[in-house]
């Protein structure tokens, strides 16, 4: 004999389908839970009564037009049973139940796991409140209401154009971490009305609303009203009804908020309408509309398409949709659609899909930065496990358990294929060089610079000119450093007659000590000053050429002391400076093979073989035209005065076979490296992130 239903399950009318087919829905009020069922398994449950599938199915098909056999009851019974609609009436069923609670309980781990992706927290009991508050709401849900609330807002908008200039100002000003917690507390006042929208709209059509609370979504706080009870209505339009509520409510108080800010005088009222009109038409069109997420947006389209359990019954599709589109297997569609609401359905579950995958991968990241190091990580590790990694090992475990089907399907040739191929190329080590940008230059160049500012006085040599070590280059002179020198020797002069004069007048003897000392001094600050002057005159700091003189350098112009002049490079061998990211640096070896690529294409390309690598990462960028403010491929931060690269670099010299006349040329240095596969390059950069972060 069948278990008997559980005598508080209860049977409501549901509403028709698309078809015009009826439908009823059952009620569990213990767990308050709600099942849609259609024609056949009604009449298979009005006749339960009778115990045994065989005589249920027999009496279907007499009574009806359906035809329905002992398999579907027995389909019936497991879903039944599934669900925990069913009398324990017997040692076996008390058994499985009690198999079932043991094999629901969870260690510490789980539970831990569970509620911090996701728990409630209810708050309150609303159901008496709302019922005794609701005649004194009922104007809200009036035509009337709707059409003044209309009007307004096309008031505030038309208020909002005509000073947008000031609407935007405000917005800027507000942008502060004042202004943030205004607007976090804006945010969940709105929010508390949001929710007694959809409490009110629900007990306005006679359902109870048991819950209101607060749910926590991997930490994140999302108040919400329990509506389950509304899946009695059997109208569509009061399902939408309920569903839009929130939204509704929240845009009305943005168009008063809105039409408030624009005639109200300057002040803290005005300020407070215009937090409370940006936050609701924010929160209302970007948040609660969007059908990705089980948000207001997602059960209005529901409702709309009459599809309960839209997400879950769209991705069952898309599943199958997928499978068919690689290996062909032929399987039914989980449920009959038309090709064209199918399809729809298939998108609509790859944009789910590919916006959970950025949301999720956003949470981990704030997860992992706003705790602590540690425990950040192991959260990130559990987000990307439970909400990226575990969908696709679920749909790989399915391909597995139809690997023979798969196997013998010529279409699934292209898609292993491919699959293979990407196998391969993240598994072989295949990557065997390293790309690094690079400065080729000559291995010894000096930059020529004024010790001061100064203006030119005669220039004695020309670009390209071979020169040896000491010969003149540049004569400066500087007038102030000559007024200087002329003020010392004036002193001079002048202590030499007071010292000399000592012995003529007594008050010289009482300063004579002081006077030497005076003079001591001012002898040195004149040869210091002589010094400097002779340093203007610029000589050759060895034996080279003269390369990259500053363009239309003329006698009579001024120059500054960070102001280079010119290079003196050595004609013989040259060198490259390479820069190497931290993840391939442990790939490269000294004694390695290269080649440097210069940017410039009609440039040959120059062998080269590594001879150092920097220990330590490069805390400053020299090579300026390497630096991403000159144009350069190296991302770099002012710091200090100085150019700090924004990722950890380290410098490989390489020898250069060849020689040149060239004082540096920007390219790319191609080093031979170990072999690395792409697998092995992300797990070591994920290990060496892993080791930086948690301290070790």
């Amino acid at each position: 004999m069948l278990p008997a239903l559980r005598d508080e399950v209860q049977l409501h009318p549901g509403p028709a389908t698309g078809d015009g087919a009826p439908t009823w829905t059952l009620h569990d009020p213990v767990r308050n839970r709600f099942f849609r069922i259609g024609w056949p398994i009604f009449e298979m449950l009005v006749r339960w009564s009778q115990g045994s599938p065989a005589a249920i199915a027999a009496t279907v098909s007499a009574e009806t037009t359906l035809r329905v056999g002992e398999d579907d009851v027995n389909d019936l019974l497991g879903f039944l049973a599934g669900n925990e609609l069913l009398k324990l009436t017997d040692p076996d069923s008390t058994a499985r139940m009690l198999r079932r609670v043991e094999a629901m309980r969870q260690s510490w781990a789980q539970w831990l796991l569970h509620h911090y992706l996701f728990f409630r927290v209810p708050l309150v009991r609303p159901d008496r409140f709302l019922a005794r508050t609701l005649p004194y709401m009922r104007w809200a849900f009036s035509r009337g209401f709707a059409m003044v609330t209309l009007a307004v807002l096309v008031a505030g908008a038309s208020l909002i154009l005509r000073q947008w200039e000031v609407f935007g100002a405000t917005l800027v000003d507000t942008i502060s971490l004042g202004g943030l917690a205004m607007y976090g507390l804006t945010l969940a006042g709105v929010k508390a009305l949001h929710e007694m929208g959809h409490g009110y709209a629900t007990k306005r059509l006679g359902c109870r609303v048991p819950t209101m609370g607060v749910a926590f979504l991997v930490m994140w706080p999302v108040l919400y009203t329990d509506v389950n009870e509304t899946w009695k209505l059997t109208r569509r339009r009061d399902r939408l009804s309920v569903a839009a509520a929130g939204v509704l409510a929240e845009l009305a108080v943005a168009a008063w908020a809105t039409l408030a800010w624009g005639l109200l005088p300057d002040g803290p009222v005005r300020n407070a309408c215009f937090m409370l009109a940006t936050t609701t038409w924010v929160s209302s069109l970007v948040l609660n509309l969007s059908p990705f997420m089980r948000f207001d947006g997602y059960f209005l389209l529901m409702d709309a398409l009459d599809m309960p359990n839209l997400h879950q019954r769209a991705f069952a599709v898309a599943r199958w949709w997928l499978r068919e589109m690689l290996f062909g297997l032929g399987e039914p569609s989980p449920e009959r659609f038309s090709p064209a609401r199918r399809l729809a359905l298939v998108v609509f579950s790859f944009a789910v899909w590919i916006y959970r995958l950025v949301l999720f991968l956003g949470i981990a990241a704030l997860v992992y930065h706003f705790f602590i190091k540690a425990v950040g990580i192991l959260l990130f590790a559990v987000e990307i496990g439970w909400f990226v990694f575990m969908p696709f090992w679920g749909e790989f475990r399915e391909w597995w358990k139809r690997r023979s089907v798969i196997i013998r399907s010529r279409r699934s040739f292209v898609p292993m294929g491919a699959f293979l191929a990407v196998l391969a190329l993240a598994l072989i080590p295949w990557q065997s060089r390293v790309k690094a940008p690079a400065m080729l230059k000559a291995e010894r160049q000096v930059g020529l610079y004024a010790t001061s500012s100064g203006r030119i006085e005669r220039i004695m040599v020309n670009e390209g000119q071979a020169v040896a070590e000491g010969a003149p280059l540049l004569d400066l002179t500087s007038p102030d450093l000559d007024y200087r020198l002329a003020q010392v020797e004036r002193r001079i002069r002048v202590l030499d007659y007071e010292l000399a004069s000592f012995s003529f007048d007594a008050s010289f003897r009482e300063r004579s000590q002081a006077r030497r000392e005076e003079l001591e001094t001012a002898i040195a600050e004149e040869v210091s000053l002589r010094r400097e002057q002779a340093r203007l005159s610029i000589h050759a700091p060895m034996a080279g050429r003269v390369v990259e003189m500053v363009p239309d350098l003329q006698v009579g112009h001024w120059v500054s002391p960070k102001e280079r002049l010119a290079l003196v490079v050595d004609s013989g061998a040259l060198v490259v400076e390479a820069f190497v990211a931290e993840s391939d640096v442990a790939r490269l070896r000294v004694g390695g093979e290269g080649r440097f690529v210069a940017d410039d294409p009609g440039r040959p390309d120059f062998s080269c073989r590594i001879i150092a690598i920097d220990s330590g990462s490069i805390r400053n960028l020299t090579e300026i035209a390497l630096a991403s403010v000159a144009g350069g491929p190296i991302q770099v931060r002012a710091k200090d005065k100085a150019l700090a690269p924004e990722h950890a670099l380290y410098r490989a010299r390489c020898a250069v076979a060849h020689s040149m006349q060239v004082a540096q040329l920007r390219g790319i240095a191609v080093l031979n490296a170990e072999p690395e596969s792409f697998a092995g390059s992300v797990m070591r950069s994920a290990a060496s992130v892993l080791m930086r972060e948690s301290g070790m």
